[in-house]
């Protein structure tokens, strides 16, 4: 279990997510799994152990991200919101590295996974990590990426890995209500105070560089395709577009055309933000190995 996650959150909140424990439908699929796991090539084997990974980190670093701003929210209510959005994608990322160790039989953990990676054994969206800046690119990277997500795991659902498509079919609850909540902040900031317009206007030309790197595919993903475990995701690309204009227009903002994109994740490359977001995020379990609440 994840146990020294996000240090800002509330102690109650702390206490939900720690204790919540993998749904036994989840754990069902991990052990419907585990009888199959000698008919898949290692290849294969190996390259499902990095897309996990892949999802799992996205999760979590934009998770310990939203972590920082409990306490910190404009509103109460927002406040709220932003930490539940940040357990919600912790509780993903729980998931998808439990099927990680799974497939890789190693007796990791989700803790290993999370705690004693270094930056570029990380495989995270470079946009989960960048950094909340003001209110405003708070929501239009968490508007940007659960577009993303809501598509992503829709199309997961159909993976023919069963656990794959059950852990879609669980996150795409969660992810729907993220996409609601950050769409009417976007339109509501967007389309308020001319400050309010400014600073996401100011945020689309912070964070819009990064959007590529969502659909950007390798080898990994060219193997499970074949397998149909995978999705290809260039087909998410034109439906992720028409929400985000769909959106932005509502919101009378600009879609950003034919902008330099800055790509790296699959590779373990990041920006200088990820070191910083994982020196504090795994400060306690480097520090004392093994330590328990």
């Amino acid at each position: 279990m994840i146990k020294y996650i996000v240090t800002r959150i509330s102690t109650k909140h702390r206490e939900q997510v720690l204790n919540k424990p993998v749904s036994e439908s989840v754990q069902d699929r991990f052990t419907q799994s585990t009888s199959k796991f000698h008919f898949m090539n290692s290849a294969t084997n190996n390259s499902l152990v990095k897309y996990c990974l892949r999802i799992a980190d996205s999760s979590l670093v934009l998770g310990q991200r939203l972590g920082e701003w409990c306490g910190h929210g404009p509103i109460l209510e927002e406040d709220i919101a932003l930490t539940n959005i940040s357990l919600d994608l912790i509780g993903q990322a729980r998931a998808f590295y439990t099927y990680a160790a799974q497939l890789e039989n190693k007796g990791k953990t989700e803790d290993d996974f999370a705690f004693f990676r270094d930056e570029r054994e990380y495989y995270n969206l470079l946009l989960t990590e960048q950094p909340n800046g003001d209110f405003g690119q708070t929501i239009l990277r968490q508007f940007l990426i659960s577009t993303y997500s809501y598509y992503f795991y829709s199309a997961l659902k159909t993976s023919n890995d069963s656990t794959l498509s059950s852990l879609a079919e669980k996150s795409l609850k969660e992810v729907t209500y993220h996409l609601r909540h950050s769409s009417e902040w976007l339109i509501r900031l967007g389309d308020g105070t001319a400050e309010s317009h400014q600073r996401v206007e100011n945020a689309i030309d912070e964070l819009w560089r990064f959007t590529g790197d969502m659909f950007d595919m390798d080898e990994v993903d060219e193997l499970l395709i074949k397998e149909g475990i995978a999705i290809n995701l260039a087909s998410l690309k034109e439906p992720w577009e028409k929400k985000v204009k769909e959106v932005f227009l509502k919101a009378t903002l600009k879609f950003p055309e034919n902008q330099f994109m800055i790509q790296g994740s699959r590779n373990g490359k990041h920006t200088e933000h990820l070191g910083h977001l994982l020196t504090e995020m795994q400060a306690l379990p480097r520090t004392f190995p093994g330590a328990e609440w």
